[in-house]
């Protein structure tokens, strides 16, 4: 008998990427490594890709904004954002789940799927206190 539910658990993680020949990190990858100009190639045909690697965890909120002009679907009257830096020096834009945010506070970064945009469901990050 088949066990179908391993099919069923979504994995919802948002990938960093690292490059093959001098490790360096980045989010989101570009196409050509700023330290040894090595290519990334998404198919793996012409260049090695890069490896992929989970960006979440602890992290330091560098800056926030509230947005109370939201688009249609959010059902709130405003949101949180912000920007955060992870330990290894990579940063990432998301929302912010914090009572009183202020810079330099450590928070916890996990990845949800968003319905509140029109169209499919998209990964977005989520930062909450540590």
């Amino acid at each position: 008998m088949i066990d179908f539910s391993v099919y069923e658990t979504k994995q919802l993680e948002i990938y960093a990427y690292r490059c093959p020949e001098c490790r360096a990190e980045y989010y989101p990858a570009p196409m050509l490594c700023a330290k040894c100009h090595c290519r990334r190639d998404p198919s793996g045909i012409v260049h090695k890709d890069w490896d992929p690697f989970p960006l979440e965890g602890a992290c330091t909120l560098l800056t926030w904004t509230r947005v109370w002009a939201l688009p249609e679907g959010y059902d709130r009257p405003c949101e949180m954002f912000g920007i955060v830096e992870f330990p290894n020096g990579l940063r990432a834009a998301g929302r912010l789940e914090a009572a009183s945010p202020v810079m330099g506070m450590a928070l916890v970064a996990r990845v949800e799927e968003s319905t509140e945009r029109p169209g499919p469901p998209a990964k977005v990050f989520v930062f909450s206190e540590a």
